[in-house]
């Protein structure tokens, strides 16, 4: 009888609670969200969009706890270059050598935790690209109906060692930083 009360105790208490928290899903709004990409080499650099395939934020009394993102990587769009010379760049991009779009057509971001700050938020992720799973660290400012952020990510880490001059020797002028930056705008 003792144990018996006691789990009718545990669960009113563990019931009790829950009802006093407020969770939330905020679902992003993909046509509105955008992310913009810029890459950097030793002569200049190339900049360009990719489409995020869904995405939703996870607030518990009105505080950002988790969420998870899903790129579509077939969405690799250069804005910096027309013609053949956008055509080549978004196909070598897409190829194996870079992102292999093919085999791995999203990426994911899964935010683990996140501490509101006196700017925003810092946040604690893991970033899969290629089927490689690192975690990440950035700030994220959040208001009432969008989060954006700026966050630099180590292409090597992923596989991603085309023109790294941490890789290969003698690359000269056709060095490509191992960075790439990624300027993200959720709209919800």
């Amino acid at each position: 009888m003792k144990t018996v009360l006691k789990s009718v105790l545990i669960l009113a208490v563990t019931f009790g609670a829950a009802s006093f928290t407020n969770t939330m899903t905020k679902r992003i709004d993909i046509k509105e969200s955008t992310i913009e990409w810029k890459g950097k080499k030793v002569l200049g650099s190339h900049n360009g969009t990719i489409n995020l395939q869904s995405g939703y934020l996870e607030i518990e009394n009105e505080q950002l706890t988790g969420g998870e993102f899903v790129v579509d990587m077939t969405s690799i769009n250069v804005m910096d270059l027309e013609g053949e010379g956008k055509e080549k760049l978004e196909g070598h991009l897409k190829s194996d050598d870079f992102f292999g779009i093919e085999t791995y057509p999203t990426a994911k971001l899964v935010i683990k935790n996140a501490t509101k700050n006196a700017d925003g938020y810092l946040v604690n992720g893991d970033l899969t690209i290629k089927g490689e799973t690192h975690p990440v660290n950035f700030d994220m400012d959040m208001g009432t109906d969008f989060a954006s952020t700026t966050l630099k990510v180590d292409r090597t880490k992923f596989g991603v060692r085309y023109g790294s001059g941490s890789f290969f020797d003698n690359l000269g002028d056709n060095t490509i930083s191992d960075t790439f930056e990624l300027k993200v705008t959720l709209k919800f």
